[in-house]
C-alpha cells in the first residue's frame, strides 16, 4: 500500500485544548532534569510479532521485529513532566497543526519547548531499550520526529452513547497508512485504564487483520511502521487519548535506511524540515564515505587488488541516496 499523502495542514493556533490542564506559559514552568534511574520504568521485554508472523518478507525490514506488545517504558512522574511542556501557551500557539489524517497533532517542539521529553528520547537508556525491543540498533531519524503528539478529546455524554451504540465493527481513529521512516515508539500519555479498544491494526502479507492492545499511561508500542500497513483504531471510555510518536532510524550508516517524507511535508515547518533532512542524510553519507575510503587503504597497503565492481556499486548506492534525498525535497 502506498504512502497517504495528507492534504497540507492547517497551522490552528487558536485551538485549544478540552485537558484537566490549563494552559500556562513557559517561564512558569520549573525545568526538570530526565533521569534515567527515575524515570524509566521498563523491566522485561515484551512479547513480538515477527514479519515472518504476520506473513510477510524479512527482506523488506530492517529487523525480523513487526510490532511488539505493550510495554511500561516511563513513569508516570515522567508522563506528568511531559504534559506540562506540552500545554503551554508557546507549543499550542507555534506547534498545532490539523490535516484530515489527524485533527490535533503538536509538533515541533522538541527541544526548544520540550527538554524534558527530548532528552527523554534521546538518553542512551531509553534508545537502548527501543533497540533491544526493535532487533536493531536506532536512533530518532530527526528532533521534529522527537515526541510528535497526536491529541483527541470526546466529550462524555457523546463518549457514553458511543459505547452504547458500538457495533462489532471497529471505528478507525486513523486511515490504512504505513510510516515514513523505518521504526516508531508509541507511547500512550493518558489514562487508559477505563478505555475500551483502542488497539492498533496491522494488516498481514494475505490481507489479514491483527489487532495488538492499546497501550496504558506511559506504556508503549514499537511498530516497524514503514513496512507494515497499519492504522490506529478508536477507543471509547475516557475523555481525551494522547499519545506521544517518536521516529527512528538505524544507528549503522550501512543498514538500509527506506526513509521518505511522504507523510510529514504536509504537516511540518518546511524550513525546519529540510534542514534537518538534508542534515542528516548528508552526516550518514559522510559517514559511509568515510568507511569506504578506509576499507579501500587497507585494502591498497595490504597490496590487495582493487575490486572495481564493489566501488562502482557503492557508489550507486550513494548516488541512489542522494537521488532520494534529493526528490524528498519539493518546492512550493
Amino acid at each position: 500500500m502506498a504512502d497517504v499523502d495528507t492534504r497540507p495542514a492547517i497551522h490552528a493556533p487558536n485551538i485549544r485544548p478540552i485537558i484537566s490542564e490549563n494552559l500556562r506559559t513557559a517561564s512558569t514552568r520549573p525545568r526538570i532534569a530526565f533521569d534515567p534511574e527515575k524515570h524509566l520504568v521498563y523491566r522485561e521485554d515484551p512479547p513480538v510479532l515477527t514479519l515472518r508472523d504476520i506473513g510477510v518478507s524479512e527482506n523488506v525490514g530492517i529487523s525480523p521485529v513487526a510490532i511488539s506488545d505493550p510495554f511500561p517504558l516511563f513513569s508516570e512522574e515522567a508522563i506528568t513532566h511531559m504534559r506540562n511542556e506540552i500545554f503551554t501557551n508557546e507549543v499550542w500557539d507555534n506547534c498545532l497543526y490539523s490535516t484530515d489524517f489527524a485533527g490535533c497533532q503538536l509538533r515541533g517542539h522538541c527541544p526548544k519547548y520540550a527538554p524534558f521529553m527530548y532528552d527523554a528520547w534521546k538518553n542512551p537508556k531509553t534508545l537502548a531499550i527501543v533497540s533491544k525491543i526493535a532487533g536493531v540498533d536506532l536512533v530518532p531519524v530527526i528532533d521534529i520526529e522527537i515526541g510528535n503528539i497526536n491529541i483527541s478529546v470526546q466529550d462524555p455524554l457523546k463518549n457514553y452513547q458511543k459505547q452504547e451504540k458500538q457495533s462489532d465493527d471497529d471505528v478507525p481513529v486513523t486511515k490504512w497508512h504505513v510510516d515514513s521512516y523505518p521504526f516508531v515508539c508509541v507511547v500512550m500519555m493518558s489514562d487508559a485504564s477505563q478505555m475500551v479498544g483502542g488497539e492498533t491494526a496491522i494488516q498481514t502479507g494475505s490481507g489479514d487483520l491483527i489487532k495488538v492492545r492499546g497501550p496504558q499511561m506511559g506504556s508503549g508500542v514499537v511498530l516497524q511502521g514503514r513496512h507494515i500497513t497499519h492504522q490506529a483504531l478508536a477507543a471509547v471510555g475516557g475523555t481525551e487519548r494522547i499519545t506521544m510518536v517518536t521516529a527512528f532510524r538505524p544507528r549503522d550508516p550501512l543498514i538500509p535506511d527506506s526513509s521518505v517524507l511522504t507523510t510529514i511535508r504536509p504537516i511540518t515547518n518546511l524550513s525546519d524540515l529540510y534542514f534537518q533532512w538534508t542534515e542528516y542524510r548528508v552526516e550518514v553519507l559522510q559517514e559511509r564515505l568515510r568507511l569506504m575510503l578506509e576499507f579501500l587503504r587497507e585494502q591498497h597497503h595490504a597490496h590487495k587488488p582493487t575490486d572495481a565492481t564493489k566501488i562502482k556499486e557503492f557508489l550507486q548506492q550513494q548516488a541512489d541516496w542522494l537521488s532520494i534525498t534529493n526528490k524528498e525535497i519539493v518546492h512550493n
